[in-house]
């Protein structure tokens, strides 16, 4: 049976792309039966072996200004042409379904998310170094020299609000920050 907390937090995973958000939340989730991902909403393409409801909820345009509209959003954004957002249904089943649920989120999301959820743990995903992250980004093979300026130009903005959460954690050894992220909830199942 699922381990159930008596308080589920939300845990917030920021970085800039290629940082490693998205891979340490999903060890993260298949490490925990406490804790889920919260599958975000977004207009961008699924990519091969992405899966709608899995990875994320794949809706047109005209369905995520509908839903933008109805306020169903805690945070969404335009990032690289493409709208994500973060729905408060999603958050709300898991949290009460007794699990921690994790936003794979960007900086100005977490900025919503912790004006709705003051008591959500915030952390910013650093990359050991810039040439580590570009790097990073071409070991992807999945975007243009164009694109992968655009992302590292984006990335030293999104570097530039790492203050603005409360743990900062360097994504050089995968397992290790997996080991922290742990932590981090596993002490927040304690208070």
């Amino acid at each position: 049976m699922p381990k159930q907390v008596t308080d589920p937090k939300i845990l917030i995973l920021s970085a800039p792309s290629g940082g490693g958000k998205t891979s340490l939340a999903l060890a993260l989730a298949k490490g925990r039966t406490d804790a889920q991902i919260v599958v975000s909403h977004t207009t961008r393409e699924a990519r091969p072996g992405e899966i709608d409801g899995v990875h994320y909820q794949f809706v047109d345009y005209d369905t995520f200004r509908r839903l933008i509209h109805q306020n169903s959003f805690i945070e969404h954004a335009s990032v690289y042409g493409n709208l994500y957002g973060t729905s408060h249904v999603a958050v709300n089943e898991l949290l009460k379904s007794g699990k921690h649920a994790i936003l794979d989120i960007d900086w100005q999301g977490a900025r919503a998310v912790r004006e709705c959820y003051p008591q959500a743990i915030s952390v910013f995903i650093l990359p050991p170094s810039i040439h580590e992250l570009e790097q990073r980004l071409r070991e992807r093979n999945q975007d243009s020299e164009l694109v992968i300026r655009q992302r590292m130009d984006k990335a030293m903005e999104e570097l530039s609000h790492q203050d603005e959460f409360q743990v900062m954690l360097v994504n050089e050894h995968f397992e290790e920050s997996v080991t922290k992220l742990n932590e981090i909830l596993d002490s927040a199942d304690n208070e």
